[in-house]
Formats: structure tokens, C-alpha cells, sequence
């Protein structure tokens, strides 16, 4: 990574574009923009990008649509911007790979400071980092795989965060808000609780489970736990 992280700036309304991009270079970020996906995807394949902030609302093919796209051939951490109340587009940004997202109207300096979060742990994954082991079950950070019962199951970065916060804390009931900080690094509550449950759904689909039991488990009205487990 360079020592000013580069952010593309995806976004056809010349007005927000140039709001995102100020809030970003405050913070210390080199931009590039783009008006349209096409274009957003041309930067991405010529240049060095350390993060991606997308309109979900774009020309031809959508924020959500580029989401995906980059999550299967690129590994950059991606922002979505979405409309205020539109919880379908934010439940779609985040089962297409989504990082995270700032809802429409935002402080310029939320998305600024989301941005520094997301780059801070996109770094932090090149340095070697511990396994986390609950019994047979082990989440490999610097990997990004989880292992139980020699089946090993490939994980996005967010992923990773999730599993190893549950495996350290096995047993342990931790809230959605815990999750939000650890996992997320965010102390912002709004549609926070609907982020991690749809993450939480979204890993369940794709983790073994042992004697028929899932390996996170919803405590309802609490939080979530993994289950402390015995060798």
C-alpha cells in the first residue's frame, strides 16, 4: 500500500462526487473518480486502489452490480452510499460483498472516517496474526480459512473478523453492538443490528455444523455465540 492510500470515488452526480472526494483527501487519501461502473472498473484493473466508494444509484450497471463484480476478481474493500430507508439496497450491498455502508444524507467526515477504518484492517491483514482455536475448530486470520473436522472453508475478510471474534470469546453471548465495534469498527448504530444479522446469516449458510448443530448460534434477543467446543 502506498503511504497515501488511494480511494476511487464512484458517483454520477458531479455535486456528491466532488463532497466525497474533498471529506477523503481531508483525511489524508489520493482519489481517483469515476461517473459509471464501466468506467469505475476500467480504474480498477490500470490502477492501485486501497478502497472502493460506490453510489449504489449509478448509470447502466449499479453500485451493488460493481460490488460483486469486484468481490470476485479483486480484493479491495469495498464502501457503499445508499438511500436513507432503503434496506433492500443495503441488504443486497452486503450479500454482495460489501465492507460496509453510509446511508444518504451523510456527513461528509462518517464517510471519511469509515474509509480510514476499512483501509486500517485491509492493512492489518498482511501482518501474521495468531490462529484462533476453539477446540477442533480453528480461524485462521492471515489465511482467512476456517477448519473444523479437516474441511476447510474459505472466508472474505469480513468473515474472518466475525468467526475469530466469536472463537476468542467461545461460549460467550456477544451483542450485535460488540459485534459492530470489533468486527466493523464502528460505534454508529443506524441499521447496525440489520448488518450484522444479515453477515451472520450469510457465514451460517457456509460453515459445516457439528452433530447438527450450527457453529454460530443466535441467542435471541441477545446476541450470538460460538459455542465453546471440546476436542
Amino acid at each position: 500500500m502506498s503511504a497515501a492510500p488511494r480511494a476511487l470515488v464512484v458517483d454520477d452526480e458531479p455535486q456528491m462526487l466532488a463532497i466525497v472526494e474533498f471529506a477523503l483527501q481531508t483525511q489524508g487519501f489520493e482519489c481517483v473518480t469515476a461517473p459509471d461502473a464501466e468506467r469505475a472498473w476500467r480504474v480498477l484493473l490500470t490502477q492501485d486502489v486501497d478502497l472502493a466508494v460506490l453510489d449504489v444509484m449509478l448509470p447502466g450497471a449499479s453500485g451493488i452490480e460493481l460490488c460483486r463484480r469486484i468481490r470476485s476478481r479483486l480484493d479491495v474493500p469495498v464502501l457503499l452510499l445508499t438511500a436513507r430507508g432503503e434496506t433492500e439496497d443495503r441488504i443486497a450491498g452486503l450479500e454482495a460483498g460489501a465492507d460496509d455502508y453510509v446511508p444518504k444524507p451523510f456527513s461528509p467526515r462518517e464517510v471519511a472516517l469509515r474509509a480510514q477504518a476499512l483501509v486500517r484492517r485491509t492493512g492489518a491483514r498482511h501482518e501474521p496474526r495468531d490462529v484462533v482455536v476453539n477446540g477442533p475448530v480453528r480461524v485462521d486470520v492471515l489465511r482467512r480459512t476456517l477448519t473444523s473436522g479437516g474441511e476447510v472453508v474459505h472466508l472474505s475478510e469480513l468473515e474472518t473478523r466475525l468467526l475469530a471474534t466469536l472463537a476468542e470469546r467461545a461460549g460467550e453471548v456477544v451483542t450485535w453492538r460488540d459485534l459492530l465495534n470489533d468486527v466493523w469498527s464502528t460505534a454508529s448504530v443506524a441499521g447496525g443490528r440489520e448488518m450484522v444479522k444479515t453477515a451472520v446469516y450469510r457465514v451460517r449458510q457456509r460453515l459445516p455444523e457439528r452433530a447438527g448443530e450450527p457453529l454460530v448460534v443466535t441467542v435471541r434477543g441477545r446476541g450470538y455465540l460460538m459455542p465453546r467446543l471440546d476436542r
